[in-house]
Formats: structure tokens, sequence, C-alpha cells
């Protein structure tokens, strides 16, 4: 899926959710696991991993590397009839008050 940055940046343990935060260090912080809250806070294992990019999503996979991947953006655009349908439904209402009168 992403790129490849750092090979081998981090050595997983089990229970442990492995993140790259806002700085570019790579954390790692103990999971919640059902109604549980994890306890501790998060830790930094490697300072400076990364300099990140704007429209990058940065992450540890399982393999331990430190990866890249671009952001999807814009998604699928809304139909513009739906609004034209509602703007006749009204002008119907009003024309039929008119014929009333």
């Amino acid at each position: 899926m992403g790129t490849v940055i750092l090979k081998k940046a981090v050595k997983r343990e089990k229970g442990y959710l492995y993140y790259v935060d806002a700085k570019g260090n790579v954390c790692m912080a103990p999971m919640a696991r059902g109604k549980k809250k994890a306890k501790g806070k998060a830790k930094v294992l490697v300072k400076n991993a990364v300099k990140r990019k704007p429209g990058y999503l940065y992450y540890v996979d399982a393999k331990g590397n430190v990866c890249m991947a671009k952001m999807a953006r814009g998604g699928k655009k809304k139909k513009k009839k739906a609004k034209k349908a509602k703007k006749t439904k009204a002008k119907k209402a009003k024309a039929k008050k008119k014929k009333r009168r």
C-alpha cells in the first residue's frame, strides 16, 4: 500500500500501538482492550524518524517498518439533481395555491 521509509525501525511487542506522531517521532502506547482503559503514557522510541510532508499518511507496519502513503482526498461528488427536485416541488405547491384562489 505505502512506500517504506525506514526498514525495521521498531521491534514490535504484543499489546502496544505503534504510530508516527506529528513531530515525526515513532511512538508506542499501551492499547485499551474491551472496557479497560489503557494504563501508561506513550513512549517515544525513535526521535525525528521522519520529516513529514502534507498530504501523506505515516504509519508503522506489522514488520516494524515506517511507511508513508498518499492520502485519498475528495471522494464521490454529490448529485445536483436532488436540489432541483426540491425547488420544483416548492414551485408546484405555490402554483396550486394560486389556482385555488
